[in-house]
């Protein structure tokens, strides 16, 4: 039988001290969403998004699930409690910052007018909670 990896706090550290990595991690809150919209509202490559997604993942902080053509990615806590108290305070301060709040406008946009934004066909965030604008 596998032995399941040990949480490694150093990476997780590390995954939380790049600005890019923060802005995946608040646009996904508490919803999955589709790697596109990351690519549309952080103006970024697609390769350079998806680096630091599978940073992420070997954190142990993301998830990702294909559906057809579609990467899903959605936050996930981490096995270690202290690791799990840190990133819960790390979201709630992200949504704090105006640069952050602005990552989220943009995405509600996004969402609810992707054409506008070459999205058309794009799956919409699936929140865990809630809707991310009225017409989702």
């Amino acid at each position: 039988m596998a032995r399941k990896a040990e949480f490694n706090m150093e990476q997780f550290f590390q995954a939380l001290g790049d600005n890019t990595r923060l802005r995946l991690l608040n646009l996904m809150g508490e919803q999955e969403v589709c790697v596109c919209y990351f690519v549309e509202i952080l103006d970024a490559p697609q390769p350079k998004i998806s680096r630091h997604l599978a940073y992420l993942r070997k954190a142990g902080i993301v998830s990702a699930r294909r559906e057809g053509k579609w990467m899903h990615y959605r936050i996930v806590m981490p096995p270690h409690v202290g690791a799990m108290q840190i990133l819960r305070q790390t979201l709630a301060s992200l949504k704090e910052e105006k640069s952050m709040q602005a990552d989220l406008a943009r995405l509600t946009k996004a969402c609810c007018a992707p054409a506008k934004y070459a999205l058309e066909g794009a799956p919409i965030p699936a929140s865990v909670t809630e809707p991310c604008c009225e017409t989702c």
